[in-house]
């Protein structure tokens, strides 16, 4: 079952705000040795970037970049995206099918929302997802540490059974030995 790499919303303004989102550089790490792994496998590495005009996440601005210490490659394939789903409104199954991909990693930004809404619309379309455990960050809400946030899920979504597709948690160390 070929795979593919999706890497969501890892981007400047995201991760260079104060506060920075939990454990920032250790998920930039552990992201980078995903991707690296994953090239090495022959496993195609999606970036997705989403945009909103008139803020600092508008195309093409420097809060919209990808945060300059990903290891991007320029094989690697960027997706736009302008809500919290990666599939909706955007290139991202039309590549997904053109690379044959029947399975995806996730990992990326931000975990209560576009990795949330990912990981189950995925799931819906009838991808299995593995849910890279601590490769995906949040900010600290008012009801919630990042840390808590990120555990949540971590339980959560490999619990849904009803999409008929297996959802797993599992860690970037796990991932790549």
């Amino acid at each position: 079952m070929k795979s593919a790499v999706l890497v969501i919303d890892v981007q400047n303004f995201l991760f260079e705000s104060t506060p920075q989102p939990f454990e920032k550089n250790e998920v930039l790490t552990r992201i980078n040795q995903i991707t690296n792994w994953a090239r090495h496998q022959h496993i195609p590495v999606i970036f997705i970037q989403h945009e909103q005009a008139g803020t600092p996440m508008e195309y093409g601005c420097e809060g919209w970049q990808l945060q300059s210490s990903l290891h991007v490659e320029d094989r690697d394939h960027l997706v736009r995206k302008t809500t919290p789903d990666s599939f909706l409104r955007t290139s991202l199954t039309a590549l997904l099918q053109e690379l044959g991909v029947a399975h995806l990693y996730i990992c990326g930004y931000a975990t209560e929302f576009c990795v949330d809404t990912t990981t189950r619309r995925a799931a819906g379309l009838g991808y299995p997802v593995t849910l890279v455990a601590n490769a995906h960050t949040t900010h600290d809400k008012a009801h919630a540490t990042g840390e808590q946030i990120r555990a949540h899920h971590n339980a959560t979504l490999p619990n849904i059974s009803s999409f008929g597709v297996k959802l797993e948690a599992i860690t970037a160390e796990i991932l790549v030995s």
